[in-house]
């Protein structure tokens, strides 16, 4: 342990957090467990290098970092509790204070176990990609997705352990910093995407590459790519295709090959959109395979020295190059093991003036080497002197590149954009080498079309060929065109939508006879009206149609009752016959429901009955056949009785009938007839 590293233990950083531990140490940072004093609860202290407190774009680019990576709350993330610079000693230290995961690394694991069973894999990736996948819906980029960052800790059920990321963002901040020193190895060269290497460019689609080989490592116990030196590699990512798992692993599922390889294509256009999407497919193809979740061991803690750092990686190739006072060191595969990437920043101590270089003593071997070797054939030392020339050539132009690129000149300025026109807003980006992303935001005094705010703000350093978000202004909200009959839902979600809020307003409710009840009958203000945000929406529901009385049409015949039913919105059927003794026959002899009740709801359906009264013709004075006819006719039934005369002849007039002529009877009632006598 360093004495700087010593004399933080037992400190007080911003008279709140406590140091009480040094759990990891790197070049650029160190870990530390601790306590904030205020709440008294446990907390892992991130110290930057003292050099980074006096470099105001680290120091900027770190809060806003910070920041964002604060406002992310998921279970698999680690929480960022809060950030400061502490000026209490004599040099100063930006500090994160976060979560403090109780247990190791994924990298602990791979290296105890090598490569893992598929449904421990599958259970590790799950979460990885559920908290990629919320930084993602923020708006976040990890940049670092590795082992060492994917932190696995107590607190399951059953004693399995926790998976969370950690240090979002914090990899932006290291290189936004001018001090950054030029031997920091590019330890994660075996997770960047090969846009990432090519034109340092950033976005989740490069999170789900890094996903994707990780996953790759823990299927396989390796990274799909080894060379000597991080170019090689970095140069492997651009150029080949990553191998499907089972070539390494025989009897990997092909779906699973085939996520891995979906999540690693060269282009981005070609993996998953982002690692919600990554995830989606993950949860299909595991289902699929019919794997259920395991339990994940929680490895024991990384020993002090392990170097567990976004130190191990910057996000440019350039950042290979070694030091002038440093020797330029070659990355080793990170599945070696946690130590398996180490950052080299110590230079070598030049001979002692009394001794020169051409006359040092030969080093001592090593253990177990012989003191003489033999020289090489001179072919093969030709051979050798030819790529020492070319590296040489090649690290020539990486370190120039390195001067200009921690120089200053790989960023731009964010220019002030509020107030332009969109149009010239993404020229204003454009012309500093900078990519507009363009949103959309509701604002009650910005005229639409206007650009409000960017993100990052006017005035911040951002890489070139970066992403600016641009907001700009849709103009005030407008009442959405809510249509009579629209489910009441579906408008209050309309309203919100455009940043109003909606009301269910009783006293707007109404009758209608085309709006079914409960449906939107009225809204106000009415749709197309301007209002200003979070301005109320009263929205008014149909009552069904409006009440009807059905009018009286008892003694209407039954064309006019039907027309008078009709007209008043009614739809009359005939019901059947009835004898009403007072009631024409063939007239209406009621209704039901009957005239004057008033009707609500949507039943008009009006049931119609019409007399079945017969006046008895009056058939005095006619024969009987005669008189029978006429009241079979009228649908009566004629009972005869005849008499005789002292002379016993026959009379056959009709002498009175019972009922007697013009009584209303119902059909079918028996009439008598009495002839004379």
């Amino acid at each position: 342990m360093t004495r700087t590293e010593t004399s933080l233990v037992g400190t007080l950083l911003d008279r709140r957090y406590r140091v009480d531990r040094l759990l990891a140490r790197g070049g650029m940072s160190s870990v530390y467990r601790g306590v904030d004093t205020r709440l008294d609860r446990p907390v892992a202290i991130k110290v930057m290098d003292p050099r980074f407190a006096d470099d105001r774009s680290f120091v900027d680019r770190f809060e806003r970092e910070a920041r964002s990576a604060a406002k992310l709350h998921h279970p698999n993330v680690v929480a960022v509790h809060d950030q400061g610079l502490d000026n209490s000693a004599e040099v100063g230290r930006a500090f994160l204070v976060m979560e403090l995961v109780d247990g190791g690394t994924l990298r602990e694991v791979l290296t105890e176990r090598g490569p893992l069973d598929i449904a421990l894999a599958l259970s590790v990736a799950e979460p990885v990609l559920a908290a990629l996948a919320a930084a993602h819906r923020a708006g976040l980029v990890h940049r670092d997705v590795k082992p060492e960052n994917v932190l696995i800790g107590r607190g399951g059920q059953l004693g399995a352990g926790v998976v969370k990321v950690g240090d979002f963002g914090l990899v932006r901040a290291v290189a936004s910093a001018g001090t950054t020193s030029s031997s920091v190895i590019l330890g994660t060269v075996a997770y960047l995407s090969p846009e990432q290497v090519t034109l340092g460019a950033a976005s989740v689609r490069g999170d789900v590459y890094s996903a994707g080989i990780l996953l790759y490592e823990m299927l396989t116990g390796q990274t799909p790519y080894t060379g000597d030196t991080a170019i090689s590699v970095a140069y492997r990512h651009v150029n080949d295709d990553v191998p499907a798992p089972s070539q390494v692993r025989p009897g990997i599922p092909p779906a699973l090959d085939q996520l891995v390889l979906r999540a690693t294509r060269r282009d981005p256009e070609a993996r998953p959109a982002d690692a919600g999407a990554f995830l989606d497919e993950l949860l299909r193809v595991r289902a699929e395979l019919g794997i259920q979740p395991v339990p994940v061991p929680v490895p024991p803690p990384p020993d002090v020295d392990h170097e567990s750092d976004v130190e191990k990686t910057t996000p440019h190739l350039a950042a290979i190059a070694a030091a002038p006072t440093a020797p330029a060191v070659p990355a080793v595969q990170p599945t070696a093991g946690p130590r398996a990437t180490k950052m080299y920043d110590r230079p070598v101590p030049p001979p002692p003036p009394h001794q020169p270089p051409a006359h040092q003593p030969p080093p001592s071997p090593p253990t177990g080497t012989p003191a003489y070797q033999e020289p090489p054939p001179p072919r093969n030392r030709r051979r050798m002197y030819l790529l020492i020339g070319l590296v040489v050539v090649l690290l020539g132009g990486t370190i120039g590149a390195a001067s200009w690129w921690y120089s200053g000149g790989r960023y731009a300025e964010v220019p002030k954009l509020a107030g332009m026109s969109q149009a010239e807003a993404g020229d204003a980006l454009r012309a500093v080498q900078l990519n507009p992303a363009y949103t959309k935001e509701l604002h009650n005094t910005v005229p639409a079309g206007t650009v409000i705010r960017t993100d990052p703000d006017a005035g911040a350093e951002v890489l070139l060929d970066e992403q600016v978000s641009v907001v700009v202004s849709e103009g005030q909200p407008v009442v959405p065109d809510i249509k009579p009959g629209a489910d009441p839902a579906t408008a209050e979600q309309s309203i919100r939508l455009v940043k109003l809020e909606p009301k269910l307003d009783p006293a707007l409710d109404d009758y209608s006879p085309t709006v079914p009840k409960g449906a939107v009958v009225k809204v106000q203000p009415t749709p197309g009206s301007k209002a200003n945000i979070g301005d109320p929406v009263s929205i008014g529901l149909s009552k069904g149609p409006p009440p009807l009385p059905v009018p009286d049409v008892t003694g209407k015949s039954k064309d006019e009752a039907f027309k008078a039913l009709t007209d008043a919105g009614f739809q009359p059927f005939q019901a059947g016959e009835e004898f009403v003794q007072n009631v024409p026959a063939g007239k209406v002899s009621r209704t039901s429901p009957p005239g004057g009740t008033v009707v609500t709801g949507g039943d008009k359906r009006i049931g119609v009955y019409l007399s079945s009264a017969v006046q008895v013709p009056n058939v005095v004075g006619r024969s009987p056949k005669e008189a029978a006819k006429i009241l079979r006719e009228a649908g009566l039934d004629p009972d005869f009785k005849r008499g005789k005369d002292d002379e016993g002849n026959d009379f056959n007039l009709v002498l009175e009938t019972d009922p007697p002529a013009g009584t209303p009877v119902g059909k079918g009632t028996k009439i008598k007839i009495r002839t004379f006598l």
